[in-house]
């Protein structure tokens, strides 16, 4: 698996699949997202990703992410679509993985082969799972890794053989072909075994995001995309050089594991034309709402009310990367970020883009950025922006993809029969003794 013949793959949000009162009928989000599932299909898009938070978000810091249950919402896409794969995050934390098993592997099945799970440990939501406090990093990312690997085990245990087509269409399983697991952990008791048969993909594939010591160690050892936000080239570089490490001391091979970055953009026509969607977007930030989107950022336990927009932060208001329990990968990025001594104002800004890698240019100029990490190997998987929205949907679909086509950076069919193969992982095999 070379990088010579591997091509970047794409990812894209799916859209919302709800209903809003006022709707002329009660599927219309259904028949958009299907709508916008179809046409990612259509432009070779390699799969459709879910983010999600288990609680409301009262103070509209994550804007909709939540607001649909992703697996269920996939089960839906999956049948307006018939080959772009179905990414759906789930939190380790707050799920159990019997269960978890259970619902990714009937995706697997309901899709034809194109589901996958994103593990994360979540930042949020512990006041609807019955916990005061949300479990330090180190317990989620224990308890995370039982995780991982009790759905793995579920998931090689069961012999291909256990199912067959009856001669009415139906199926057959042989219960003695489900294989128990007996794990004892310190998270988790499962015996076994799953009750749903292998999946056309043996094992969905594997996402992971989570960028603190812990998750890329996590990453490393069991994941096949990893999910990072690097928002500049050297980022990067330190990122996949010490995640490839890691990988390595586990005994991975084959590049594993891939790199995912989710790339926010503006796209425009001109550089004058960049410049005016750019400074629209800047003017359209809510600087109270920006206080508190940028105070998240950093943990959330700074207050950042009555401070002067267009000055630095005091360097005692930032917090110690070890003192936060939410999503210390995000907050060491905008520590750096403050001590670099940019103003408040211009971590507002920053802060609309969550850490992530962003970029405004025409599509030749993105074009360049997204081909500089690619050839020095530090993206495999992108997630792609502006599907959906009126203002860059026609410069993303007509010009940017189209320019890195023209590079040969993006497969112009999928390359196999599911997700894992159109990733192009490896396939997953498991040898069985007779029974």
């Amino acid at each position: 698996m070379s990088r010579g013949r591997r091509r970047l793959k794409t990812l894209v949000g799916a859209a919302s699949v709800l209903y809003a009162p006022g709707d002329p009928d009660s599927v219309q989000g259904m028949r958009r997202a299907a709508s916008l599932a179809r046409k990612a299909e259509a432009e070779k898009i390699t799969g459709l990703f879910t983010a999600d938070l288990l609680q409301a978000d009262p103070a509209g810091l994550a804007g909709a992410t939540g607001s649909q249950e992703p697996i269920v919402a996939l089960a839906a896409l999956s049948q307006a679509t018939s080959a772009i794969g179905l990414v759906a995050t789930v939190s380790t934390t707050y799920h159990h993985p019997y269960n978890l098993a259970r619902l990714i592997g009937t995706l697997d099945h309901v899709s034809g082969g194109r589901a996958a799970w994103n593990a994360v440990t979540s930042s949020v939501g512990e006041e609807n799972f019955g916990n005061a406090a949300l479990p330090d990093p180190e317990q989620r990312y224990a308890r995370a890794s039982e995780f991982v690997e009790v759905v793995n085990a579920l998931f090689d245990a069961n012999d291909p053989a256990a199912t067959r087509r009856t001669p009415t269409g139906g199926i057959s399983i042989d219960p003695l072909k489900l294989g128990a697991i007996d794990y004892r952990g310190a998270y988790f008791q499962v015996q076994g075994p799953l009750n749903v048969p292998p999946s056309p993909q043996r094992r969905p594939v594997l996402f992971q995001a989570g960028q603190s010591a812990s998750g890329v160690a996590l990453g490393a050892r069991y994941a096949e995309v990893v999910y990072t936000s690097q928002p500049t080239l050297d980022d990067a570089r330190a990122f996949v050089a010490d995640l490839h490490r890691q990988a390595t001391a586990f005994g991975r091979g084959d590049r594993l594991p891939f790199v995912m970055n989710s790339f926010h953009s503006v796209i425009g026509e001109s550089d004058a034309d960049v410049a005016r969607r750019l400074h629209e977007k800047h003017e359209r930030i809510d600087d109270e709402q920006g206080r508190l989107k940028l105070a998240d950022m950093l943990g959330g336990g700074v207050d950042l009310r009555g401070l002067p927009l267009d000055q630095p932060l005091p360097e005692a208001l930032l917090p110690t990367i070890d003192s936060v329990h939410r999503r210390r990968g995000r907050v060491a990025i905008f520590v750096s970020y403050a001590r670099q001594r940019l103003t408040l104002r211009e971590l507002i800004i920053r802060a609309q883009e969550t850490g992530h890698w962003f970029a405004a240019g025409t599509p030749e100029q993105l074009a360049d950025a997204i081909e500089t990490r690619y050839r020095a190997g530090l993206v495999d998987v992108l997630s792609l922006h502006g599907l959906g929205q009126p203002d860059q949907e026609d410069l993303l679909l007509n010009g940017l993809l189209p320019e890195l086509r023209r590079r040969d950076l993006l497969d112009s069919d999928y390359v196999g029969g599911d997700f894992r193969a159109n990733l192009e992982l490896p396939a997953w095999q498991r040898e069985f003794a007779p029974v």
